[in-house]
Parts: structure tokens; C-alpha cells; sequence
């Protein structure tokens, strides 16, 4: 039964079109709060908090390099997800548009 609660909470996180966009770029490559504010164009504590929802649900990992926090997936204790992420649409449009962007090297 704890195992089908995990997997509750953890749809639940997936019920937001932001997190499930998050989760799609995050399947790409690893990226720092402000490359993901930068794609879709929310404010930083709205993406923070986005983030944070998905580090409590075991989501993903951060790990901080200088003054930037960047994040990655971890579900590999998760099969479910990596089902779930087959499904989402590819984010490399956007990591390509993002990689074109001045912006982009704020984060470096």
C-alpha cells in the first residue's frame, strides 16, 4: 500500500503542465533555475517552487555550482515515470532555442 501511495503523490505532482513541461526539459539534459525561467518565461520563485515541490517528491536532485543551483532527474527508482516521461513531448526544440540565447551563459 505505501507504494501506492508514493505513486499517488507523485501524479499528483505531475497534474501541472509547468512540472510536466520541468520534467520534459530535465529528460533533455540537466539545467539551472534561470535556463527553465528563461524557456518558459515564469518568474523564478514560481519556477523555484515548482522545483522544490518535485525535490520533496523525489523527482529530481540539485546540486549548487557557484551561486546557481542546478537540477537534474532521479527516477530510477521510479519506472513508472520514465513510462511517463516516453509521453511527454520532446523538449529539445526548446533546449535548442535556449542554447541560441545570450541568456543561456548567465547561468555559467
Amino acid at each position: 500500500m505505501d507504494k501506492l501511495n508514493t505513486m499517488a503523490e507523485t501524479f499528483k505532482l505531475l497534474g501541472d503542465k509547468s512540472r510536466l513541461t520541468i520534467l520534459g526539459l530535465l529528460k533533455e539534459r540537466e539545467l539551472c533555475v534561470c535556463n527553465i525561467v528563461d524557456i518558459l518565461q515564469m518568474s523564478q520563485p514560481s519556477i523555484s517552487q515548482h522545483l522544490r515541490k518535485m525535490k520533496a517528491g523525489g523527482l529530481v536532485s540539485e546540486i549548487r555550482r557557484g551561486k546557481w543551483t542546478y537540477y537534474s532527474l532521479t527516477i530510477e527508482d521510479k519506472p513508472y515515470i520514465k513510462d511517463v516521461l516516453n509521453h511527454i513531448p520532446s523538449q529539445a526544440v526548446m533546449i535548442d532555442w535556449l542554447d541560441q540565447q545570450t541568456a543561456a551563459s548567465v547561468c555559467d
